[in-house]
């Protein structure tokens, strides 16, 4: 049967490892629930570049709300409707919606960019030009 692979030190009995094992595994959610995300700073914009393997461009969604923005993505599961005879021995890879949200305050907003190319969603977020103080100087009367 195939099963991953995994390491163990068998070299001592432990009483508690198969609770440890349940408890993981019932309050532990395995799947991605948050993707991964690096930002960089490119000098007058920052980069986010962020891990989204598996989705289709059309299931993936920027919104901007204020301050605020959201990325989410959904992945469907079909392996129910393909496989009525039971013919999987092992699925684990994740389905459901996902998202995660960033403050781009300081951000150039009209001029944000996205692209999605070989399962990385990129935004280019342009800065906002920063103002020099205004500076004058005052009459006394």
């Amino acid at each position: 049967m195939l099963v991953p692979y995994s390491r163990r030190n068998n070299s001592m009995f432990n009483p508690f490892h198969d609770f440890d094992a349940l408890e993981r595994a019932f309050f532990n959610d395995t799947s991605i629930g948050e993707f991964k995300t690096d930002i960089r700073d490119s000098g007058d914009a920052y980069v986010l570049e962020a891990d989204l393997p598996g989705f289709n461009k059309d299931d993936i969604h920027v919104d901007l709300n204020g301050e605020n923005l959201t990325i989410s993505a959904e992945r469907h599961s079909d392996y129910e409707q393909k496989d009525q005879k039971g013919n999987y021995v092992r699925c684990e890879r994740s389905y459901g919606s996902y998202s995660r949200s960033f403050d781009v305050s300081g951000i150039d907003k009209a001029a944000i960019k996205a692209g999605y190319k070989d399962g990385v969603l990129r935004l280019t977020l342009p800065k906002m030009p920063e103002l020099a103080p205004e500076q004058r100087r005052l009459e006394i009367e």
